[in-house]
């Protein structure tokens, strides 16, 4: 019990670190700023999609209701009839504004996608035929979908008017509506946007976590603005567009929050911390490239675990970038990596210089390590400890007066014979 509460909280503490890392905030903003111009034409996109059937004529604007009063904490009245006007308007427009409405659309669609590739590490983003057809999709099924949805909703209150017994039911299930929904969306935008595969078991975890924690901020953000009136002395009449612009923006935070989840879910055995130094990880993974490279074989991410590295992702990101600059590996097609330099005339002493990462002490190594190289490293690590207090062990006081004595360098040899004697 004890070390899976360790290993809990050791994830979440790793979640918010990468949460951090990925600049989670600033992207949260940067998609505020794009979903406050793309709002209008993607309602527009969706009256447009549901009145091309007669069956849901008038089901936009109920839709649109159920979701200021669900979805949008206090001020989604004012801020429903504000957007109504502007989506009348917009749908006024001709061929050409109604394209563009639609090209500023999928430019909100792009930006979702760039981000959560940033956050799967996916460096190659959906391109030609696959990418028009998802974002289409998203832009035409997905507000059928929705009145799909509704419409069912519209079907279980009327059972509920004709069915006495099953009233109670009818009453949970228009309750439990929004969390639903919220949980259908959030999983629908998981699964689908990375341009990777996302197991659908993760998705509808990340969805169901993301949809809870959308409900609970919904209640706190009405809290706050029923108790915490000031912005309306502030603001005045223009209180909803800052209000607006905040419950975006905690929004995206929440989503992008559950994207990581839903990555590191994906990902499972790499969340551990990696207590071994850098270091070590890099000469790991460099024996698993060499000795791949003698046998005339890319190297895959798998392949380095196999090979005894279970690496966190960043970690594995962070030594891919290090040695794809030192011009040591270059890709091949897909995830595959080769080494592109002969590493027998690579010193390690250039490798240490170029590092980012300082040289661990003895006390920070493994006892063992199932490495063939580890042992020698070892040894060197402890006679490089030992030449440099012996050179620079002197207070600093001492350097700064000009009193310092070093004391002499043994030499490995020297040493050697001092030991034998």
């Amino acid at each position: 019990m004890h070390q899976r509460f360790a290993d809990a909280v050791d994830f979440w503490r790793f979640l918010f670190e990468r949460f951090l890392a990925d600049r989670g905030l600033n992207s949260a903003a940067a998609l505020t700023y794009t979903t406050l111009f793309a709002v209008v034409p993607m309602m527009t996109v969706t009256f447009v999609m549901l009145s091309a059937i007669p069956a849901f004529q008038g089901v936009g604007e109920q839709i649109q209701g159920f979701i200021f009063r669900h979805f949008v904490p206090s001020t989604g009245s004012v801020l429903q009839g504000y957007l109504k006007i502007f989506s009348e308007q917009a749908r006024q427009l001709t061929w050409v504004g109604v394209a563009l409405l639609i090209v500023t659309a999928l430019m909100m669609l792009l930006t979702i996608e760039k981000t959560f590739n940033a956050i799967w590490r996916v460096r190659q983003p959906r391109r030609g035929v696959s990418g028009f057809l998802l974002y289409w999709a998203i832009l035409s099924l997905g507000p059928l979908l929705v009145g799909a949805g509704f419409a069912v909703s519209t079907y279980v209150t009327s059972l509920m008017l004709l069915v006495g017994p099953y009233a109670l039911v009818g009453a949970w299930l228009l309750n439990v509506m929004p969390l639903l929904s919220s949980m259908a969306a959030f999983t629908l935008l998981y699964a689908a946007v990375p341009n990777t595969r996302v197991p659908l078991r993760h998705a509808l975890l990340g969805g169901l976590f993301s949809a809870v924690l959308f409900e609970a901020a919904k209640a706190l953000f009405g809290l706050y603005v029923s108790l915490f009136p000031g912005y309306q002395l502030i603001y005045g009449a223009f209180a909803t567009v800052p209000l607006f612009l905040l419950w975006i923006y905690l929004t995206w935070i929440i989503v992008l929050f559950g994207a990581e989840l839903v990555c590191n879910l994906s990902a499972s055995r790499h969340w551990r911390r990696n207590p071994l130094p850098r270091l070590l990880a890099l000469l790991g993974v460099l024996r698993v490239f060499h000795s791949r490279q003698q046998a005339g074989r890319a190297v895959r991410r798998l392949d380095v675990e196999q090979g005894g590295w279970l690496l966190p992702d960043h970690v594995w990101d962070e030594i891919l970038d290090f040695l794809e600059r030192e011009r040591l590996i270059c890709r091949t097609s897909g995830d595959n990596w080769v080494l592109c330099r002969d590493l027998a005339h690579y010193s390690l002493d250039l490798l240490l210089s170029r590092s980012p990462w300082p040289l661990p002490r003895p006390d920070q190594l493994p006892s063992t390590l199932d490495e063939p190289w580890f042992p020698a490293l070892r040894s060197a690590l402890v006679r490089f400890q030992q030449q440099r207090e012996a050179l620079f062990g002197d207070a600093l006081g001492q350097w700064l007066q000009g009193d310092s004595s070093p004391q002499p360098v043994v030499e490995p040899a020297q040493a050697g014979q001092r030991l034998s004697g």
